[in-house]
């Protein structure tokens, strides 16, 4: 029998990576096709923008609500992604409360933040069907207040296990997947508010 060659001294064996779990890939697959969506909304928003001669059209600008109360609702929003990513951190340290306390917090502010935007729509002074920048502007933010709606689902679902004890220390992986998806409606968000509300 041939002898087996001895590790050098003082060599560290490789530490072998876990792959990474199904759901976690899942879910940022599904982002990266979300990118791609939004991406060719804000391409036709754009090419619209370029060829119009007058923009916004004559009357658009007077309905739209005062910039201070979007703004809120931004504020709102861009704090919960902070809440969000407080929550998986206590969860990574194993604290189980302080993650429960932050879901409900951001579950909170994003509900804060749909409320807004469906109060944003009854009060505009323009329709989907006024003009080509009233069809832009409720397919995008509308697109992605559905996101924002799928997302508070999410983070119920997150609270339902946590309560449940499903989610610990050691496999928190769902909620991990919950923060990407939060983060990235938070920044599709920043990119629809400053392209709808501050350059128009």
């Amino acid at each position: 029998m041939s002898a087996q060659p001895l590790q050098p001294t003082g060599v560290v064996p490789e530490a072998r990576r876990d792959p990474m779990p199904p759901a976690l890939l899942g879910v940022i697959l599904f982002v990266a096709s979300e990118c791609v969506f939004f991406a060719a909304l804000f391409g036709a928003y754009f090419t619209v923008r370029a060829q119009a001669t007058v923009w916004p059209p004559k009357g658009i600008s007077e309905g739209l609500h005062p910039l201070p109360l979007p703004a809120i609702a931004t504020g709102m929003l861009v704090l919960s992604s902070f809440t969000m990513q407080l929550a998986v951190q206590a969860i990574r340290m194993g604290d189980r409360r302080t993650m429960l306390r932050f879901l409900q917090l951001t579950l909170l502010l994003g509900a804060i933040f749909l409320g807004m935007q469906g109060y944003d729509y009854a009060h505009l002074g323009f329709s989907i069907h006024d003009t080509v920048f009233g069809t832009t502007f409720f397919t995008m933010t509308g697109f992605h207040g559905a996101h924002v709606a799928g997302g508070l689902v999410f983070i119920y679902l997150m609270l339902a296990r946590g309560w449940g004890g499903q989610i610990t220390k050691e496999n928190h992986y769902a909620l991990e997947a919950c923060a990407i998806y939060w983060h990235f409606v938070d920044i599709v968000w920043l990119g629809l508010f400053s392209t709808l509300y501050i350059l128009k």
